[in-house]
């Protein structure tokens, strides 16, 4: 099995960063692919960010593009989620997940971690 922990979530205020970690542990820990999902209440689960775990190839929503940035250490087997000028519109509870492929739909990723919430303020 996988185990994904996040940590790095908390409270900041608009215009603010964070920076997410999702370490990832287990004898069958060999993605093609690690993304970042967030969730707000009320909302569907949405695609955040994802990296290819050989070739470090990125991909980003529009709505973070620019704003946020995913990163991955293949020795600590983490990856991270940069998250600079935060906004009230990006409080959610933020999910790491592995999958085979670099994917934007999160029925492709197979295991999930916990979750760590972000909340910003006005």
């Amino acid at each position: 099995q996988v185990q994904l922990v996040e940590s790095g979530g908390g409270l900041v205020q608009a215009g603010g960063s964070l920076r997410l970690s999702c370490a990832a542990s287990g004898r069958f820990f060999r993605p093609g692919a690690m993304g970042w999902f967030r969730q707000a209440p009320g909302k569907e689960r949405e695609f955040v960010a994802a990296i290819t775990w050989n070739s470090g190839f990125t991909n980003y929503a529009g709505s973070v593009k620019g704003r946020f940035t995913i990163s991955r250490d293949n020795a600590q087997n983490t990856v991270y989620l940069q998250m600079n000028s935060l906004e009230p519109d990006d409080t959610a509870v933020y999910y790491c997940a592995s999958g085979p492929q670099i994917r934007s739909i999160s029925s492709a990723y197979r295991y999930w971690g916990q979750g760590t919430q972000v909340t910003v303020s006005s």
